[in-house]
């Protein structure tokens, strides 16, 4: 069992920075691949980036690359997603997820295990 909380939501202006933190609970942590989310209202939830457990695999939707980058610290139990370049449509609901491999992170099939409460990013222009 794995329960995440997230933190570090808010509102920037455009072209500003935020990181995420995504704080897990359970000593399982370094063994699961890691995912950020995000979903504005009345649409799906989208990946945004993902981690394996080792940090040697990384994913990122192609309309964060170059301004988004996945971490984690799993001496912390922490996963972070630093967001730089922050554009209004970068607006959402923002989740981390934890799965058993990067496929149920990012494939299109059952999804990720485990899922945190949100946390909201607003972008002003």
């Amino acid at each position: 069992q794995v329960q995440l909380v997230e933190s570090g939501g808010g509102l920037v202006q455009a072209g500003g920075s935020l990181r995420l933190s995504c704080a897990a609970s359970g000593r399982t942590f370094g063994t699961y691949t890691m995912g950020w989310f995000r979903q504005v209202p009345g649409k799906e939830r989208d990946v945004v980036a993902a981690l394996t457990w080792d940090g040697g695999v990384t994913y990122y939707a192609h309309s964060v690359k170059g301004r988004f980058t996945i971490s984690r610290d799993n001496s912390k139990n922490t996963l972070y997603l630093q967001m730089n370049s922050l554009k209004p449509e970068d607006t959402a609901v923002y989740f981390c997820a934890a799965g058993t491999s990067l496929a149920r992170v990012v494939g299109s099939g059952r999804g990720p295990d485990y899922w945190g409460q949100g946390t909201q990013v607003t972008v002003s222009s």
